[in-house]
């Protein structure tokens, strides 16, 4: 399933997330899903397992890079997939554990760019990183402002 970024897709990708039981990111690619929950947002990026009970509280996805999304075939491959989410909860972790919002904003920004590219973390809304590192969208707003400065 490849889907570009739009409201329209974005709902259509809700659904199908919530529908299928069990759908893991094309490890292959470079591409995932922000998955908005109520108080936060979640990145599951390549080879992470989406949908089931884990995302059953979707409020919002948004797809980032050219998502494609694959059926896993068997228990190992499931098994993989939930270690490989696990990985990307555990890295954002990481980056919130850091008591300072304005580090937090810049790592996450800066990763962003690193797995992807300038064009696709512009992109991305402030509020969506915000909800990603749990920091104010306005502390994602200046921290992009200070860099385009330099």
């Amino acid at each position: 399933m490849n889907q570009n970024s739009s409201q329209t897709i974005n709902y259509d990708l809700e659904k199908f997330v919530r529908e299928k039981p069990l759908l893991t990111v094309n490890p292959k690619k470079k591409n995932g899903l922000i998955l908005i929950k109520k108080y936060y947002a979640e990145f599951a990026g390549p080879g992470a397992i989406v949908g089931g009970t884990f995302d059953n509280d979707l409020v919002r996805v948004i797809p980032v890079g050219k998502l494609s999304l694959l059926e896993p075939k068997n228990f190992s491959e499931r098994q993989k997939s939930y270690l490989i989410r696990r990985q990307w909860v555990k890295l954002t972790q990481k980056i919130t554990d850091n008591p300072y919002p304005h580090e937090r904003a810049q790592i996450i920004l800066n990763q962003f760019e690193h797995w992807f590219d300038t064009q696709t973390t512009e992109n991305l809304s402030d509020e969506t990183f915000a909800l990603l590192v749990g920091v104010l969208p306005d502390t994602i707003r200046k921290v992009r402002d200070l860099v385009n400065r330099f």
